[in-house]
């Protein structure tokens, strides 16, 4: 089928646009830790039950020490980290600035390779970086009446953004040090038949250092109560499982399989559209103001985003 690639690209942006919207409800309804340790728990289950089904077992069979070390390490910073500052994010800002902010994810992961990987920073990456931060710039400072440039946000909530976007950059080039490791432990022989399924159990090890850390904090920062309570709420459930099944499961494994079909750029741009395509939902469903700076910004942001990729 032509532009099948385009096409899935597409169904991501849109995935996560859904995503980004179920889990403003979701953050707000139970809370950071609550959502996040069933969100990691539910994630980790769908890709137990698709290893069993595709490997044979529940669990990443020829994952070694190392490639648990670097993962588990991602995990704790892009999920942990990065999804906790996103999800507080929501709760302050919206999932539209929320989703803006994202955008300066390839730019950390820019220099986290930089740093951790010696990739070089080319001037194109520059350039992509600073017209990412015109487009942000853009959407969230105004001018206050004493003709001063200010936020027009609350700077808690855009500082927690940024945190979002600086933990999954660095959190994408930790996974790629443990999914090399993981990918040199597969049979020679073995790694064809398995390739596709990969991903998605490195993305396991991911949910569960996750799971254990939100655990964790949930039960030092609120107890058991709070867990309690919200899982008595059936409504809620209906709420984690969608924000489960368009972001981290069926969103990232049909990201997976976008780039089967078409270059990584013109996909890895396409999918970058969230910003744009939640500004009406995030209208029509949280009322939250839009101007034409906002939208404007938002498109520039995106343009950056998409130059990392395509320059």
């Amino acid at each position: 089928m032509r532009f099948f690639g385009e096409i899935i690209s597409l169904a991501v942006a849109f995935l996560w646009m859904g995503s980004a919207l179920v889990s403003e409800v979701l953050s707000k309804r139970w809370g950071v830790f609550v959502s996040n340790v069933w969100r990691m728990f539910l994630t980790t289950l769908f890709i137990a039950l698709l290893c069993w089904y595709c490997l044979g077992a529940p669990y990443p069979v020829y994952a070694d020490g190392k490639a648990w070390f670097w993962l588990a390490l991602s995990g704790l910073v892009g999920y942990v980290m990065g999804d906790y500052c996103l999800f507080k994010s929501y709760i302050m800002i919206g999932s539209l600035y929320g989703q803006l902010m994202m955008t300066l994810s390839p730019a950390a992961a820019a220099f986290a390779a930089w740093v951790m990987l010696g990739q070089h920073l080319t001037w194109c990456n520059l350039l992509a970086m600073v017209i990412t931060l015109s487009g942000i710039a853009l959407s969230i400072l105004g001018r206050s009446e004493e003709h001063k440039v200010s936020l027009r946000l609350p700077w808690q909530g855009v500082l927690f953004a940024i945190g979002a976007g600086l933990g999954q950059g660095f959190g994408l080039v930790l996974s790629k040090v443990g999914m090399d490791y993981y990918t040199h432990g597969v049979p020679a022989d073995v790694l064809p038949s398995i390739e596709y399924v990969l991903p998605f159990s490195a993305n396991m090890i991911r949910c569960i250092s996750g799971f254990f850390f939100y655990f964790l904090l949930m039960w030092m920062h609120q107890g058991m109560g709070e867990f309690r309570r919200c899982s008595k709420d059936r409504k809620g459930y209906l709420f984690v499982i969608i924000a489960v099944c368009f972001g981290p499961f069926v969103g990232v494994g049909l990201s997976l399989m976008a780039l089967q079909y078409t270059a990584a750029g013109i996909a890895s741009t396409l999918m970058a559209l969230s910003p744009i395509l939640i500004i009406f939902p995030s209208h029509w469903l949280f009322k939250t103001p839009v101007t034409w700076k906002h939208i404007v910004g938002a498109i520039i942001s995106c343009i950056g985003v998409s130059l990392f990729f395509l320059l």
